[in-house]
């Protein structure tokens, strides 16, 4: 069985530092030396993760986001517990008494007050309290707590980097550091290839606030056509049926309004002559990913979406395969390396 050390090492490192949207600068110092290997690297206004390669062939740019959804600090109250929001699209059904790290002058230890059952109301035992009622216990007092705490300060949900059975594993910002990992071992797979691509790189910010990063990381970029890497939803005991993906099952080629359709059929076309395991997602609307806002940078560009399959998203408990991960990297590759030989 293979043990995909190489895309797990990656992944591992990516998932090891914070990185909430609109803060993403430990994450993107780590993306940025992982990248540097490759190209030369810059980090633009906002904050992306930026590097091209010169080459005469089309010029495709491949995106994956740094940011990882979290909470933001938005008062002190006078017993020292924080109160907080969320800060992109964290889960509030999963968040009573988690584990979470406060992001402040230091980095603080803290828990989500939560609820005994005993001292519920009956009507409440079955919903989950809203974000005006629930709070982080860092164990200060007010007077304490605001010498290291500052409102805006971010939050995340703690969690290690795991390895399950077989090839996958359960980790906090497995979105989308899975993108920014199978985009570089996209790039270790091409090192040593003559393939004839101009490919630039973006590792954005701010995609689970909106996508900003995408928009100005694509319009400076103005590239022929254009790569997203994320993530997308797996099967699970409360998700059936064909909408959603079997984790194991390869890169999810998407198809939809705002994606190349011919893109897509070639990535599909690619993976099957290449042998790599994929499978089709299909989207009637907008795709709620970075693809949204590339494919309407400057002039437009021509837009595909590839995805990994995940388990519990929007959690400190985010679960792939690595199989998946590796498929997704060699597709993309793949990709490239026909592109460029078309046009040799």
């Amino acid at each position: 069985m293979n043990n995909y050390s190489e895309v797990s090492a990656l992944l591992e490192k990516l998932c090891g530092v914070s990185g909430v949207s609109g803060a993403e600068n430990e994450a993107a110092s780590v993306a940025a030396e992982l990248l540097n290997e490759y190209m030369p690297v810059k980090v633009d206004a906002l904050g992306s993760v930026t590097g091209t390669t010169e080459g005469e062939g089309p010029h495709i740019l491949l995106d994956a986001h740094l940011d990882q959804i979290g909470l933001v600090v938005t008062a002190i109250d006078g017993d020292g517990f924080l109160k907080v929001t969320k800060c992109g699209g964290a889960d509030i059904r999963v968040l009573a008494a988690a584990e979470v790290t406060v992001h402040g002058k230091e980095k603080l230890f803290g828990v989500i007050t939560s609820t005994p059952p005993h001292l519920s109301k009956s009507e409440d035992t079955n919903k989950a309290k809203g974000f005006d009622d629930i709070a982080v216990d860092i164990g200060m007092s007010r007077d304490e707590a605001v010498k290291y705490v500052s409102l805006g300060d971010r939050i995340t949900f703690n969690g290690e980097y795991k390895h399950l059975l077989g090839n996958r594993i359960c980790s906090p910002s497995v979105d989308d550091r899975a993108g920014v990992a199978a985009i570089l071992r996209c790039l270790q797979i091409l090192k040593d290839k003559q393939h004839g691509c101009k490919i630039s790189v973006l590792f954005s910010v701010q995609e689970e606030t909106g996508g900003s990063g995408a928009s100005a990381g694509a319009f400076a970029a103005q590239a022929d056509e254009a790569i997203a890497v994320d993530v997308s939803f797996a099967k699970a005991p409360s998700l059936s049926g064909d909408k959603y993906a079997t984790l194991g099952g390869g890169a999810m080629i998407g198809y939809g309004p705002s994606l190349d359709f011919a893109m897509s059929k070639k990535l599909a076309e690619i993976a099957e002559k290449n042998g790599i395991a994929n499978q089709p997602e299909v989207m009637g609307g907008r795709t709620g990913t970075n693809c949204d806002n590339i494919q309407i940078a400057g002039k437009g560009v021509k837009t595909a979406l590839v995805s990994v399959p995940l388990r519990n998203m929007h959690t400190a408990a985010e679960v792939c395969d690595l199989a998946d991960v590796e498929s997704t990297a060699r597709l993309i590759a793949a990709y490239i390396a026909e592109r460029g030989a078309a046009n040799a």
